[in-house]
């Protein structure tokens, strides 16, 4: 029998078809001899790849890399394989994690923002090409089993939806399995989930439940059934927790095991890192530790209760950090169970971004309030502070603990113009292939670079054809040449660097950047971009990007200014943008409502996206629906339901009655309550809103009717001018992740719910 070996095979052009070879076909199967059957398998001796893409982790936050934290499976990795310490990211979620499965750069496959941030522009559009196949897709029609497990947020927003189209989410672009989430961050305690294309609640009855332990759970289940069905064939896991991203969630005794150790600050805090940066080798003995930003608060201009609460979150983080890493040492340790650890490349990138700085002075008890634009008051996150960390909390830390986790570079996510933005701690164990076991690797790489890696293992081509579509070519450059050769000279040369109109460009050994004095944490005046001062930074040399040398070196300066055109050009960059949230609501983009100014749900409508509430926000609407109540009159639950804990609204029957809550920001809750049960039978149950006006986020006159009879009226002082969340949903008949009234998910209806119409005003 002919085996797949000793057939030449096309890898060029995917997929690779099944091929009948050999045999003979006569008019009979008397007559006749069955040909070999060979579908595409991998190339003999292929690697397993585990690829683990760490969120909002700064290059100073992992023990390993002398942070404050304790990562003891990353130092294990350490010790088995080599650590990368010139390692960059594009300084933000959704590009980060385009150019990784890409191996292009973001603007080039469509992802020059967040996903939630999209426009219409071809560089901005979140719409990754069919022109450029993910490291699944290739490996795929390769022969090798995919499965992605945890952050996704590489869909356009509107896509999001029961009706697709599906052929921008993970299961149509080269994942035979998908179990995570689709947004941008996620409540590690209630995760808005996704098998396939399908959501689905967080398993019941599992007792301290977290996702990131769900995920490892689930990946070693996917990985064992895999090497039962078919032991030689490779596998390809892409493992994405949403930790650290906020919110900042954590079993409590792993928080509990940093209580009290962070009370110095973070200016000390920082020289503590650097100084065991220095110590571990994972900086040069002439790095320079970076001075704070003017725009950074010093720790001890905090006052007492500020300590109290920056220092608290500070703690819940490290914890958060502490747990994944355990996490991600459970996964290889069942790895290893298996037996496939030696042939498996693991690869460990620790943070899609530096770490996440809109916190502020000192830190929030629900962050969702800062990216509506707005600012918590302190005594919130005070009077919940023992919360944080856990399933009623949303919280993130300061700004200032961020830049502490992003030692010794300047600056923290966002910043793609400095390292606090960009640079990545990275760890690459394969025990077949890389025997300088501990060792450190200095040349300058870029996250595309992680594609042609893999390539490059497997032994396979970057495909010029996928589905019959032409491919563009990899814009990333393989590492594997820096597994046996630890002073090799970089192959990567030059790297243009932009997010919101702050960039850069690296080129041999130089760096050239603006951060066109935006800051995430505090509002300030960005100038035109033909205005913005730029730094010049001789960053062969200087290691931590800390001596500007623009006023030495002003002809540099000006060149490098010049090819960051050149490569913006070239990588379609352009037009550079740096609204907020202005961006969004000129966005040429498509929504889920469209110019609909009604939509009805009926029973079953679960799991819609945010986006349909969305469009009452800032306006008048109504809602109005369709119930059926029974005759003996005992009915309760939930008849319409947006958002959750941390911001939302809720139509609702309790104990008879009905009920409106507005619940801004999970601090501040409005409720009516209608004076008497429903009636039995037909009942026609309305909340009527009229907003004020005279700007976003303002309040106005509510009133909740049955049969048109007003039975309750109030007044809403404010509302949630952009979004309730990240991740909650629109949800009819039920209350699906948390709740956002007076009662514990899901409520649901018990009466039957005919219809449910919101109507814009």
């Amino acid at each position: 029998m002919v085996s797949a070996e000793e057939v030449e095979l096309d890898r060029t052009k995917l997929p690779i078809d099944v091929r009948s070879v050999g045999g003979r076909i006569g008019q009979t199967a008397a007559d006749s001899k069955p040909p070999a059957l060979i579908s595409p398998t991998a190339p003999n001796g292929a690697p397993n790849v585990v690829l683990v893409l760490l969120d909002d982790v700064g290059f100073g936050a992992a023990g390993t890399f002398g942070g404050p934290v304790e990562t003891p499976a990353m130092d294990a990795l350490a010790t088995e394989g080599l650590r990368y310490n010139r390692f960059h990211t594009t300084a933000l979620c959704s590009p980060t994690r385009a150019a990784l499965m890409t191996g292009r750069n973001h603007h080039s496959v469509g992802t020059g923002m967040v996903a939630e941030f999209a426009t219409s522009y071809p560089s901005y559009n979140s719409t990754i090409p069919k022109s450029a196949a993910t490291i699944a897709q290739v490996l795929q029609g390769n022969g090798y089993s995919t499965a992605c497990y945890g952050k996704w947020h590489n869909t356009p927003v509107w896509e999001v939806s029961p009706a697709g189209p599906f052929d921008r989410w993970p299961t149509s672009l080269g994942f035979d399995e998908f179990y995570g989430f689709m947004a941008g961050e996620a409540n590690q305690f209630y995760p808005a989930l996704f098998h396939g294309t399908t959501p689905i609640e967080r398993p019941e009855h599992v007792e301290n439940y977290h996702f990131t332990t769900d995920m490892v759970d689930q990946s070693l289940v996917w990985m064992m059934r895999q090497q039962v069905s078919n032991p030689d064939k490779p596998f390809f896991l892409y493992f994405a927790p949403g930790a650290t991203h906020s919110p900042h969630h954590a079993p409590k005794e792993y928080i509990e095991k940093y209580r009290g150790k962070f009370n110095q600050g973070w200016d000390k805090m920082r020289e503590e890192t650097f100084a065991r940066q220095k110590k571990l080798g994972v900086i040069p003995a002439d790095a320079i530790l970076t001075p704070r930003d003017a725009s950074m608060p010093a720790w001890d201009s905090l006052s007492h209760d500020e300590q109290k609460v920056a220092s608290r979150l500070m703690e819940v983080y490290a914890g958060f950090l502490d747990h994944t890493d355990v996490e991600v040492g459970r996964l290889a340790d069942g790895i290893k169970k298996l037996g496939e650890w030696d042939n498996t490349m693991f690869i460990y990138i620790v943070g899609d971004n530096g770490a996440a700085g809109p916190g502020g002075r000192y830190g929030v008890f629900n962050a969702m309030v800062n990216l509506n634009g707005l600012r918590e008051d302190k005594d919130v996150v005070l009077r919940r502070l023992e919360d944080c960390g856990g399933p009623k909390a949303n919280n993130d830390y300061a700004t200032g603990h961020a830049w502490a986790m992003s030692t010794p570079f300047q600056f923290v996510k966002q910043f793609a113009s400095h390292f606090g933005g960009t640079r990545n701690p990275v760890i690459i164990t394969w025990p077949n292939k890389i025997k300088d076991k501990g060792g450190l690797r200095s040349q300058f790489h870029h996250v595309i670079d992680i594609a042609p890696t893999i390539y490059e293992a497997a032994g396979i081509p970057a495909p010029t054809s996928v589905n019959g579509i032409k491919q563009m070519p990899i814009q990333g450059v393989a590492m594997n040449y820096t597994f046996d050769e630890a002073d090799a000279p970089s192959t990567r040369e030059t790297q243009y660097f932009e997010v919101v109109g702050v960039r850069g460009v690296y080129d041999d050994g130089w760096v050239a950047c603006t951060y066109h004095n935006k800051f995430s944490w505090q509002a300030s005046k960005v100038p035109a971009f033909s205005d913005d001062t730029w730094e010049l930074y001789h960053v062969e040399k200087d290691f931590s990007q800390a001596e500007n040398v623009a006023a030495k070196h002003p002809e540099k300066l000006e060149e490098l200014k010049k090819l960051f055109l050149v490569e913006a050009e070239k990588y379609n960059v352009f037009p550079l943008d740096d609204r907020g949230f202005a961006r969004v609501l000129e966005s040429g983009r498509p929504t889920i409502v469209g110019d609909r100014t009604r939509f009805t749900l009926r029973k079953g409508a679960i799991r819609m996206p945010e986006d349909m509430i969305r469009t009452t926000f800032n306006r008048s609407y109504e809602i109005n629906a369709k119930l059926d109540i029974p005759d003996d009159g005992k009915v309760e639950g939930v008849v319409l339901a947006a958002g959750g804990y941390f911001g939302g609204l809720s139509l609702y029957i309790k104990e008879g009655r009905p009920q409106f809550t507005y619940n801004y920001f999970g601090s501040e809750y409005t409720t009516l309550t209608g004076g008497k049960a429903l009636p039995s039978g037909d009942v026609t149950l309305q909340f009527l809103f009229d907003y004020d006006g005279g700007g976003t986020g303002k309040g106005g006159a509510a009133k909740l009717l049955v049969n048109d009879e007003v039975v309750a009226e109030g007044k809403i002082p404010k509302t949630v001018p952009l979004g309730f969340s990240a991740d909650e949903t629109l949800d009819a008949g039920e209350d699906t992740g948390t709740p956002s009234g007076d009662y514990k998910c899901p409520f649901r209806f018990t009466g039957k719910l005919n219809t449910v119409t919101v109507t814009i005003k």
